[in-house]
């Protein structure tokens, strides 16, 4: 497996801290500006990356009101499918716009194609990487095309079964990925955290030999801060100013400030994982002193046999390891020895162990 890839100029992997994608989607609200702040607040909030979605409704469906174009429960209910996606896209022409204001935020900017003419839109903007959304997962021609810009890919896994997930994972490694993220998903919205299964991330990365992450649809950050001790390198949350917006996708986004808290516990969770370790920290060592020894808590004459009346385990940890106190227990002392002296062996004749 590939330990890192890079994502302009910022490496992604389990030795690096946590790749925050902050996902805009729809969230625009059909007003460039919102965007704008959205792709400010997700810089202020330390986000990685602020991902787009590249569509238009004519791009993705049809306009047709058929019952197979009907949306039936769930946020969107009683719209067509055309008219979903017809308020939601981003509008070609502000994608110059978005990347520019990207630059001058000095954030990383992507987006997930729907069609090739998405990534033909892309690549005329250079876009520094891809992400092919869960729903677009089966369509192996779209991985292809994106693959073979020789950019970084991000693939969602949502609905996807196993084969159907190795079956994109080949396509975009034999057509010429080499940097390759793979992201658990449930494609909820929102989803509950108890459907999420987080123990496939750290599986799915064995068993596909990538690297892995997850594209989070749950309303706070416990689930994306648990997936970082499981292996997710890379994590995407769709990122609003207001929940209550009325956008299509603000009731399941973070607002700015957990934003804010998504980019700082996930860091700190990386940073708990460390390494394995049985040594003293350095936070440990000035504490050393106040563990347990031997010490003397009655005075003691030299020759003079010592019991368990002379010699306790107690703190601070001066004195012989509490491990030891049978081996004294009997021992003579080797001169007069005051209450409160830490033991150490030359005060006692005849140590039955080897100092």
């Amino acid at each position: 497996m590939k330990k890192e890839i890079c994502i302009n100029g910022r490496k992604v992997g389990r030795t690096h801290p946590p790749y925050i994608i902050a996902e805009l989607s729809a969230n625009h609200n059909g007003d460039i500006n919102r965007a704008f702040q959205i792709m400010e607040e997700a810089k202020k909030a330390g986000a990685d990356a602020i991902k787009l979605q590249t569509y238009t409704h004519d791009t993705i469906t049809l306009d047709c009101d058929s019952e197979d174009f009907q949306i039936h429960g769930g946020l969107w209910d009683g719209q067509t499918l055309y008219e979903l996606y017809k308020g939601a896209h981003m509008p070609w022409e502000w994608h110059k716009p978005l990347f520019e204001k990207a630059k001058e935020l000095d954030i990383t900017i992507f987006s997930s194609p729907f069609d090739f003419t998405a990534v033909d839109l892309l690549e005329e903007l250079d876009a520094p990487a891809y992400k092919i959304a869960s729903f677009e997962v089966i369509d192996l021609p779209l991985i292809k095309r994106v693959a073979q810009t020789g950019k970084p890919m991000i693939i969602s896994t949502g609905m996807a079964n196993e084969q159907e997930i190795a079956d994109a994972i080949k396509t975009a490694k034999d057509n010429g990925c080499q940097e390759l993220v793979v992201l658990h998903c449930v494609s909820g919205y929102p989803a509950p955290a108890d459907q999420y299964n987080l123990r496939t991330i750290a599986d799915m990365a064995e068993r596909f030999d990538v690297l892995s992450g997850l594209s989070d649809h749950t309303i706070d950050n416990a689930t994306a801060v648990t997936s970082v001790a499981l292996g997710a390198c890379l994590i995407e949350k769709h990122v609003t100013l207001d929940r209550n917006g009325g956008g299509a996708d603000d009731s399941f986004s973070l607002e700015p400030a957990e934003l804010t808290a998504l980019c700082r516990d996930t860091k700190t969770a990386w940073q708990a994982l460390g390494n394995v370790n049985y040594e003293r920290t350095e936070a440990e060592k000035g504490n050393v002193k106040f563990r347990r020894s031997l010490y003397i808590v009655k005075d003691i004459k030299a020759d003079e046999i010592l019991t368990e009346q002379h010699v306790r385990s107690i703190r601070p940890g001066f004195g012989l390891a509490p491990k030891y106190l049978e081996a004294v227990i009997g021992k003579k002392a080797n001169s007069d020895i005051a209450f409160g002296t830490p033991l150490s062996w030359d005060m006692i004749s005849n140590p039955d162990i080897e100092i």
